[in-house]
């Protein structure tokens, strides 16, 4: 079921990652396992893994830095910056949730968590992201928005943006429905895999992201549009 890709299991509690090791390489994953921040940088700039599953309390690099270098801020260029990444968080941390997706971590499963539930997030997103690298569509334009499903590239106004797997997989799927309504539920489903599983604020957090990245105005948006108390539409 894996097709021997790689995942990247990072955290600290050894139980944690024995369990998922034991359950991914049953669907033939290819794993590799870090206990602590710095371990894992080096393995994702040795071994570039296909996912990253990632938990925040880490000793040494915690897991919102290692997010920064994997995505790459502030003008840097990241490591990985489309390798999509699954963080894991305790009950109580649900800002830090927040600030790995603002980050640009494509989703969140909070402890305790079931082995299978993170088996099913993980193939749902790899299928995602395999999904929208092999469109053979063309470029689509609008004004001066241009999104490249080949090349999975975004420029406004000749100037590329530089946007995280699910953030694009977000905007390209949209923009293929342009002036139709899609609530929360339709994204998760058609953009995530599995509306079950994922909060529906992880929507809300891309939605926010991507806005800053190609909106000139993000509070008026040109393209992402706000249906209230229904979802979104792309304007196109």
């Amino acid at each position: 079921m894996g097709s021997g890709q790689h995942i990247l299991i990072v955290d600290d509690e050894p139980n944690v990652g024995d369990v998922l090791n034991l359950y991914l390489r049953r669907e033939n994953f290819r794993v590799s396992m870090a206990q602590d921040g710095r371990v894992a940088l080096a393995l994702i700039a040795q071994a570039p893994p296909d996912l990253i599953v990632l938990d925040l309390m880490l000793p040494h690099i915690d897991g919102l830095a290692i997010i920064r270098q994997v995505r790459g801020d502030e003008g840097h260029s990241g490591l990985l910056p489309e390798v999509p990444i699954i963080v894991l968080t305790a009950k109580g941390e649900e800002s830090d949730r927040i600030i790995g997706l603002e980050l640009g971590a494509d989703d969140y499963v909070v402890k305790p968590f079931s082995p299978r539930e993170i088996v099913v997030r993980i193939k749902a997103v790899l299928r995602r992201s395999k999904g929208a690298s092999l469109a053979p569509d063309r470029p689509l334009a609008f004004d001066n928005l241009v999104i490249d499903p080949r090349t999975r590239r975004v420029e406004v106004a000749g100037h590329e943006c530089g946007l995280t797997a699910k953030e694009f997989d977000l905007l390209y799927f949209m923009s293929r429905h342009p002036q139709q309504v899609l609530t929360r539920d339709q994204l998760l489903e058609n953009v995530w895999g599995l509306s079950d599983y994922v909060d529906p604020s992880t929507v809300t957090v891309h939605m926010r992201r991507l806005r800053e990245k190609i909106e000139s105005d993000p509070a008026n948006p040109r393209w992402l549009q706000t249906v209230w108390g229904v979802g979104y539409k792309f304007e196109d």
